[in-house]
Order: structure tokens, then C-alpha cells, then sequence
């Protein structure tokens, strides 16, 4: 754990909530409920003020509509796994075996998870200023953060755009099923073309689970998409 402290670059006062964060549902040790789905709900919610207060400060001039779209590119599945992932989170966890049979230490998911749960500790541990350090390091610098290439994952309006060339199409979302628990669901999208499904995605919310139908139907279409 030691090793693991110096390379986010925090060290924890109370090592249980560290322990918790590791510790996935599936666990012979998560008996009781001591596991890290609450405090994944908390550390979402951590990463999106800490993220959107990165961005208020440092993009004074752009509208709210252009800086929810960006925030979206820091806080979701994807960019989440990343993060977790540059830090080796996957070997720490403390999971069932046969979660850890079946690719679980990988799993995108589960890695995610566990990100958001170790900011929901560190927040925990030690408060915003602490976790806002832990967070900002993943985040662009603030001459990157001002390029519009960053904002490419609004796939909706991207596909919006190509379906409406022709003025007769008609595109529609819906949402297909869900499952999960209250505070870690997962959404099911199809995107649907002139009455046909183009494109389906999953995702933590309504939103998301729309936005991967969207790219999706994007790379059927064979469209360039960055991301």
C-alpha cells in the first residue's frame, strides 16, 4: 500500500477507508456491506465539482452548453478506466476469485468504480482540497484544455448533423433496459434511424447510454470519429 501511496501521490490517516475503496462487491470480505459501491456514489460526485470548478476557472469566456460538454470527456466510463489504469488500480483490488478469474481486475467497470471510490476516501480522509490534488493531475493542462479538439465526444450532435443533411430523416433515442442497484445503475440505448436501430450503447446515465449508441451508429456509418 505504501508504493501505491506514492504513486497518487497521497497517504492516507485512516488505511481502512483505502481498504474500502479497493474492495469490490464480489469480496468474501465485503460481508456487512464493507465494499466500495457507496463510495463510488460519493466520488462521482467529488470528480464532477472538481472537474467542473477546473474548468469554470480556466475557461472564463465559453458557455455553459460547451463546458458540459467537455466535463462530459473527464467524468466518464471511459476516461475513468483510463485513470485507473495509468495508476495500476487493477492490481490492488480485492475481489472474489471468480470475478478475478473471468478478467474482473480489468474490466472497465470495475476499474472505473474503484477510481471514483478512491476519490470518495481520499475526500473522506482528508476533504475537497485533497481529493481536487489527487484529481487535477489527470486532468489537461490549461493550454490543452483550451484547444477545441478536446471536445469530441458529443457524438449526438455529430450524428444529428449528418442525419439531418436530409431534411426527411428522422432519429430517435430510446432507453432499452436497466439494471443495477439505486446508486450504480447501468442504462441501455438504442439509436434509431428512420425507424431502424442504427447503434446501441450502455452507460452509468440515460446520457451516456446515448451518447454510446450515437458513436456506435457513427462508426457503422463509417464516419471519422476521434475517439
Amino acid at each position: 500500500m505504501k508504493k501505491f501511496e506514492e504513486i497518487i501521490g497521497y497517504t492516507f490517516k485512516n488505511k481502512k477507508l483505502l481498504e474500502q475503496a479497493l474492495t469490490h462487491s464480489s469480496s468474501e470480505t465485503s460481508n456487512g456491506g464493507i465494499c466500495n459501491e457507496r463510495m463510488e456514489f460519493l466520488g462521482d460526485s467529488v470528480l464532477s465539482v472538481v472537474v467542473s470548478k477546473y474548468l469554470y476557472d480556466n475557461l472564463k469566456k465559453k458557455p455553459e452548453g460547451y463546458l458540459t460538454k467537455l466535463r462530459s470527456n473527464f467524468v466518464c466510463e471511459d476516461a475513468l478506466y483510463r485513470y485507473a489504469k495509468s495508476i495500476n488500480l487493477g492490481e490492488l483490488l480485492i475481489m472474489g476469485k471468480g470475478e478475478e478469474r473471468t478478467g474482473g481486475r480489468d474490466r472497465k467497470s470495475i476499474l472505473s468504480d474503484a477510481f471514483e471510490a478512491l476519490i470518495a476516501a481520499i475526500y473522506l480522509d482528508s476533504g475537497l482540497t485533497a481529493s481536487t490534488a489527487f484529481i487535477i493531475p489527470f486532468l489537461p493542462d490549461k493550454q490543452t484544455l483550451k484547444s477545441s479538439k478536446l471536445i469530441t465526444g458529443d457524438y449526438k450532435t455529430m450524428l444529428q448533423e449528418i442525419v439531418q443533411q436530409n431534411p426527411e430523416n428522422t432519429i430517435k433515442y430510446e432507453l432499452t433496459g436497466e439494471e443495477g442497484s439505486a446508486h450504480n445503475k447501468l442504462f441501455f440505448a438504442d439509436v434509431i434511424i428512420n425507424g431502424r436501430v442504427v447503434g446501441s450503447g450502455k452507460g452509468k446515465s440515460k446520457k451516456e447510454s446515448q451518447q454510446r449508441a450515437a458513436k456506435a451508429a457513427l462508426l457503422k456509418m463509417g464516419s471519422s470519429i476521434d475517439n
